[in-house]
């Protein structure tokens, strides 16, 4: 598509749904990328996606490699059908190794190891219990900062960790601190508060533990340069070496994920389409919230990647 820019983005956890891979069925790329990743796991994938329970998916050393393989299935499946590599890239959180891997980064086998060991170190960092997160909606980041600020005690801790939308911040720390600054919220203006069904609180301070287990876990994994501009949550940056991607991916664990400031670099680079490629549209919603002027597109099953690839070919 002369004179446009686009951007790819690859959902993290909280999109995954039993059958979320049925409408790709007998795509040739899509069966060989979940096949790969299976054996690299040992673990049949395919029939956890297909057959669930829910229960069983939802459990985090499941989501990340299923969301990442399944992300990563569906971009394969774009270029297989003729569509052209974007100028950018980016991930929400675990869409990041997603990302990476669709940008030649990661090995596919490699990258379905590596979440796996980041989803049982970002559990073990904090126990079952003393840590979760709550959605802050309707109140402006500044805000959600500055009462998190206000709050936060060494054995209280309240950070806000995910910057998804201008009205909507994630925060996590401790659990009953968690439930304190829910009530503050309220009481500074969100229109709602309210804890999520997780079980660590991802993203903030308490996860150092696994942030320097991740730093030592990819010393010893093997990456490639990135063929597209992949945008790290952390800082923003895009690392062209190997010691920058890992760097930006172990502390991606205990820092925020900024979302907003994302989408609005791409808008600020010229991005004219933004593209969801994985399963759900939870960023697609995000980015009209951010950028009302991009153009949403999506790929999650054979009707929207033809879709996609009409509108940008």
């Amino acid at each position: 598509m002369n004179g446009s820019q686009v951007a790819f983005l690859f959902p993290g956890q909280g999109s995954q749904s039993v059958g979320m891979l049925g409408g790709f069925a007998g795509l040739a790329a899509v069966d060989d990328t979940m096949a790969q990743a299976s054996e690299a796991l040992g673990q049949d994938l395919v029939r956890l996606i297909a057959d669930g329970p829910i229960e069983a998916l939802a459990l985090t050393v499941n989501t990340q490699p299923v969301m990442l393989s399944s992300a990563v299935a569906a971009y394969r499946a774009y270029l297989a059908q003729g569509g052209q590599a974007p100028q950018y890239m980016a991930g929400h959180s675990l869409g990041e190794y997603a990302a990476l891997t669709a940008a030649g980064v990661f090995d596919l086998s490699d990258a379905v190891r590596a979440v796996r060991f980041r989803a049982q170190q970002m559990q073990d960092a904090v126990p079952v219990g003393q840590g979760t997160m709550a959605a802050v909606m309707g109140l402006a980041a500044d805000a959600v900062v500055e009462v998190c600020e206000r709050l936060s005690a060494p054995t209280a801790v309240v950070e806000a960790v995910n910057f998804n939308a201008p009205d909507q911040t994630v925060i996590a720390g401790h659990t009953a601190a968690i439930e304190q600054a829910c009530l503050a919220m309220k009481e500074a203006g969100a229109k709602r508060a309210i804890v999520l069904p997780v079980s660590a609180p991802f993203h903030s301070s308490l996860l150092a533990p696994a942030a320097r287990a991740l730093r030592t876990y990819l010393a010893d994994v093997k990456l490639g340069p990135p063929t597209a501009r992949v945008i790290h949550n952390v800082d923003l940056s895009t690392a062209a070496d190997a010691a920058g991607i890992r760097e930006a991916l172990s502390m991606q664990a205990m820092r925020p994920v900024r979302w907003v400031e994302t989408i609005e670099f791409f808008a600020a680079q010229g991005v004219t389409h933004v593209v969801e490629c994985g399963p759900g549209k939870v960023l697609a919603g995000l980015v009209k919230r951010i950028s009302p002027d991009l153009q949403v597109l999506n790929i999650s099953d054979r009707d929207s990647l033809h879709a996609t690839l009409e509108a940008l070919a």
